[in-house]
């Protein structure tokens, strides 16, 4: 029997769309919604709904962005049959993307009975969304903002890329929270920063949304909740990645930081009231 009905498939869906390109942690947000509604954090077919529903939200990704991915990925094609094409940027950056998704592939295989265990506690979560928030509000300080897309190296690519980990080892720290922060202290403005972190994010939680399937569908996970859940989290990703990059043009992260340590105040209350285990 499924762990998730169609109703909270919606829900959760919902809260996936609306969290995974935002600084604030989906994962947090999807196992603190899980806890309210009594459905178990560590259970397998959740675990595995959770990295399915993500699907959705990277389509998202993908539609929005589909003219540049569509460029930057016929620029790796052509380069693979003419050397003039190595100079271009969009052929380059093909090349950097999948270099720095190879870091998280490997921690994420290496440490999934970690990741699916000890580290899925809500008070891991708590504790990460405080910490992430520090650091965050660190980089937005830091960060001179002076360096546009264009100014992007394998450097930068490698070092964001790398800081996806954080988000993978501690659940609400946040994945896009640790990628703009890392954007931030590398100088790049707010925009790049947001759109570097989106075009890394596509292969590697695509990635991992398929790897979880079999053992989401093997465990108990219904199809339709599953469907459900997917169709929710892209209509949903989709206005919420428009909504940042605007916001992020004309506003400072600050607004993520009060909001995360919030959330991050009130688990540890509810954790230590016994209303979330």
């Amino acid at each position: 029997m499924s762990a998730i009905s169609i109703g909270q498939a919606v829900v959760l869906g919902a809260v996936e769309g609306v969290t995974e390109f935002l600084p604030v942690s989906s994962t947090g947000h999807l196992k603190i919604t899980e806890g309210l509604m009594g459905i178990p954090v560590d259970d397998k077919a959740v675990v595995g709904f959770s990295a399915v529903i993500q699907v959705g939200a990277i389509a998202a990704a993908l539609v929005y962005f589909g003219k540049d991915i569509v460029r930057i990925v016929g620029a790796w094609f052509r380069g693979l049959g003419n050397r003039e094409e190595h100079y271009h940027h969009d052929y380059k950056f093909a090349w950097w993307v999948i270099y720095a998704t190879i870091p998280i592939v490997v921690v994420g295989l290496a440490a999934k009975p970690l990741i699916e265990g000890p580290l899925a506690s809500l008070w891991v979560v708590a504790g990460s969304l405080i910490v992430g928030s520090g650091v965050m509000w660190a980089a937005d300080q830091m960060g001179r903002h002076k360096r546009g897309e264009d100014d992007t190296s394998l450097k930068d690519a490698m070092w964001v890329g790398c800081s996806q980990i954080l988000a993978l080892l501690f659940p609400g720290f946040s994945r896009s929270g640790a990628t703009m922060s890392t954007g931030l202290i590398l100088d790049l403005e707010r925009v790049a920063a947001t759109r570097l972190s989106f075009f890394l994010g596509i292969p590697a939680l695509t990635g991992a949304g398929i790897y979880e399937l079999k053992d989401a569908m093997g465990s108990g996970a219904a199809v339709l909740p599953l469907a459900i859940g997917t169709v929710v989290s892209f209509a949903v990703a989709y206005a919420s990645i428009s909504w940042l990059l605007k916001f992020v043009a004309k506003h400072s992260f600050n607004s993520f930081v009060i909001y995360r340590i919030l959330v991050g105040v009130l688990l540890f209350g509810l954790l230590g009231m016994g209303v979330l285990s």
